[in-house]
């Protein structure tokens, strides 16, 4: 079959829809979808009958509500259709069984929210984001929430901060006289940047298995530095991956489009065509998972952590983000001459940013993303926005009063005549810019590769609905609309434009001239993390109903927490790999250098240059046991804080400075010892395992 006949085959979309369920039905769910209704329990008895009937023909034998915990993975309970009728049994499915589920929610993070005695949560039925049928079973894309209502997962705070920006973008639209449109929608299209290495290799590593990341590892003779892997043909045993990976995408109904090699070796990207930013973030999830389960298959592992390998480039997540109308209409689309629609978006998108840069890195902080932002392949940890040519001379002549001059788009010339003449963009593009417009949507190019998009996108609809509340505030009690709305735009763009930097993001310079300005540079997650309960972000979130207090402070804690962990498991790994196989291993090429030395010397030879290699050898063994000895110390007698915080700090400050010292020393006894001692791949096996 073809891509169209494959495309959504797995999917209880909405041609299904229409072909199953009985019209009233139908037309009460997409009522339910599009504008957000509550939908009654007969219409979810009859949906349910139509689905486990498609699922049923589609070999499908369970079902499974299937949600997003604040692990950042999935999670799924599967139950199967049966139920018994005497000796027999037949399929059956209801729609409170649809509607509702009951995961035990002492067994998932909750930050303190829920004790472990507390066991009772519910999983309710997100009908905004499709049904589809994976391994068997049919999965039901639901919101997982506690017994006192509580949100404990990555979904439910999206789906409000969805629900609240689309209100306050209708309040603006009412007021430029579009009374058709009944819901505004965000849309996203996160590339997706991984690394494919050998199975074989990846099982032999215990720190890639444990922790997603290479702890030791000498750098290769050849990385990145000639740049000729980005773009490049796509090597078969990858290509292969990559057409099966689409093809069971497509399946799914995830529109992926793009492929290709990134710019370090055994680094690749796909990226996918816009949805709406509920089915995005779902369909992305699914693709990390589909992603490890394919590698898998072709005897590859996929890594999705941040950086994986120290001295090449690490991995991010570029969320494309933009605002819609339910008709359609791209409300980031400055077109050939920006109107004052387009114009109040923008700068609240503007305000938006400038006001919470600190909740916007608080919504990228991991131990993992922070070995990547602020390296040469990453945004810096400072927030800033890029607007282009184009639009910085539309804010200058707002700013100024002058009138604005489009500009003519001038042609290409590539100085051959063979050769086609095409449009040039009225603006260059900036890869180093953490937040930039790109047409017509901005590119937050600071979310890490393993991340769930789901909290830098409830955090962006969430500060930018605030900003388009105060506008409509003011704009509704306004006696002259005209006048208010140029005086609002001007004032927004004089106030925030400290937050616009068209320039080298990368820049030593620009460090010193952005902490001129007055923005952030929160360099580690230590330090960014408690803005998030700060009374401004504390404010916005529970105003707009996204996040309540207890639920803030919650994922606060769990934030910490899950830091602490990571580090902890990092530092413990170190730890065995090094007393277990690299001690055992050093000291087994030392002793070949000594019987060496020895029965050199016992035939009166020289042997200055292994008696050299032992002492080199034997100096970094010192340091090795000392570095060794001030990690194991330092886990074992821990932080003695008494607060989340405080020991996370102590892991950063102390853990992690220890561990670097200690991986300083491993990777020099790496250069070395002989190969046939070392017990792990070495970089470059690794990274040029797959491109054979």
């Amino acid at each position: 079959m073809g891509v169209p006949e494959i495309f959504g085959s797995l999917v209880f979309n909405d041609q299904v829809m229409q072909a199953r369920l009985p019209k009233d039905t139908y037309n009460a769910l997409r009522k339910t979808i599009s504008q957000g209704t509550h939908l009654e329990l007969d219409v979810a008895n009859v949906v349910a009958s139509a689905m486990k009937e498609w699922a049923l023909e589609h070999g499908a034998t369970h079902f499974t509500h299937w949600f997003q915990p604040m692990t950042g993975i999935t999670a799924e309970k599967h139950d199967s259709f049966i139920s018994p009728q005497g000796d027999k049994i037949i399929m059956e499915f209801s729609g409170k069984e649809l509607v509702r589920g009951e995961p035990d929610a002492s067994s998932f993070p909750s930050g303190g929210l829920r004790a472990t005695f507390e066991a009772r949560g519910y999983t309710a039925w997100d009908p905004t984001s499709y049904a589809f049928i994976k391994d068997g079973s049919l999965c039901i894309p639901t919101a997982f929430c506690s017994y006192g209502g509580q949100a404990l997962d990555k979904k439910t705070p999206l789906l409000r901060s969805m629900d609240a920006l689309s209100f306050q973008a209708l309040r603006i639209l009412r007021l430029f006289g579009d009374m058709t449109s009944k819901r505004v929608i965000t849309t996203v299209g996160p590339e997706q940047e991984y690394f494919l290495i050998d199975k074989e290799m990846y099982l032999k590593r215990p720190d890639i298995i444990y922790t997603g990341r290479t702890l030791f590892g000498s750098r290769p003779s050849k990385g990145q530095e000639l740049e000729d892997h980005y773009f490049v043909t796509i090597k078969p045993r990858v290509s292969a991956f990559m057409k099966e990976l689409d093809e069971e995408l497509w399946k799914l109904g995830i529109p992926v489009k793009t492929k290709h090699n990134e710019v370090a070796p055994a680094q690749h990207e796909m990226a996918p065509i816009f949805e709406s930013t509920n089915v995005g973030t779902d369909h992305n999830q699914i693709t990390m998972e589909m992603m490890k389960v394919i590698a898998a298959k072709h005897n590859m592992a996929c890594l999705l952590h941040e950086k994986p390998f120290a001295g090449v480039n690490g991995s991010g997540k570029h969320n494309n983000w933009s605002l819609a109308t339910d008709a359609g209409k791209n409300l980031l689309e400055p077109g050939d001459n920006p109107d004052e629609q387009f114009l109040l978006f923008l700068a609240a998108i503007i305000k938006a940013v400038d006001e919470y840069q600190d909740l916007l890195r608080v919504s990228v902080a991991s131990a993992g993303n922070d070995h990547r932002l602020g390296a040469n392949e990453a945004p810096p940890a400072i927030v800033s926005i890029f607007l282009g040519d184009e639009l910085t001379e539309i804010i200058e002549s707002i700013k100024s009063g002058v009138v604005y001059q489009s500009r003519s788009k001038a042609q290409m010339e590539l100085g051959t005549k063979v050769l086609p003449h095409f449009p040039k963009d009225t603006t260059d593009r900036n890869r180093t810019s953490p937040f930039a417009f790109t047409g017509n949507k901005f590119e937050f190019r600071m979310v890490g590769s393993s991340f769930s998009i789901a909290g830098p996108n409830f955090v962006l609809n969430t500060i930018v609905a605030e900003s388009l509340r105060q506008f409509a505030d003011e704009l509704e009690k306004a006696d002259d609309f005209t006048k208010a709305l140029s005086k609002i735009i001007k004032d927004a763009i004089v106030k925030h434009e400290r937050i616009i930097f068209n320039g080298n993001n990368y820049a030593a310079e620009w460090v010193t001239e952005a902490e001129g300005r007055g923005l952030n540079n929160y360099k580690t997650t230590i330090e960014s993390l408690p803005t998030f309960v700060e009374q401004k972000n504390i404010d916005v979130l529970t105003k707009h109903g996204v996040l309540a207090e207890e639920e803030i402070h919650s994922r606060y804690e769990l934030l910490l927490e899950n830091y602490v962990k990571t580090i902890n498991i990092e530092a413990l790994t170190m730890v065995d790999m090094t007393k277990q196989e690299i001690i055992p291993a050093v000291m087994k090429y030392e002793v070949e250098l000594l019987n060496l030395v020895q029965g050199k010397k016992s035939l009166s030879l020289c042997a200055q240059m292994e008696e050299h290699l032992l002492n080199k050898l034997s100096d970094l063994c010192d340091s090795l046991d000392d570095k060794l000895e001030t990690l194991d110390s330092a886990l074992v007698n821990g932080s003695g804080e008494q607060d989340a915080l405080g020991d996370a700090r102590y892991y950063r400050y102390t853990i992690f400075v220890a561990m670097s010292e200690l991986r300083c020393i491993v990777d020099q006894l790496e250069q070395y010892v002989a190969k046939k001692y070392w017990p792990y791949p070495s970089y470059g096996e690794m990274l040029f395992s797959v491109l054979n």
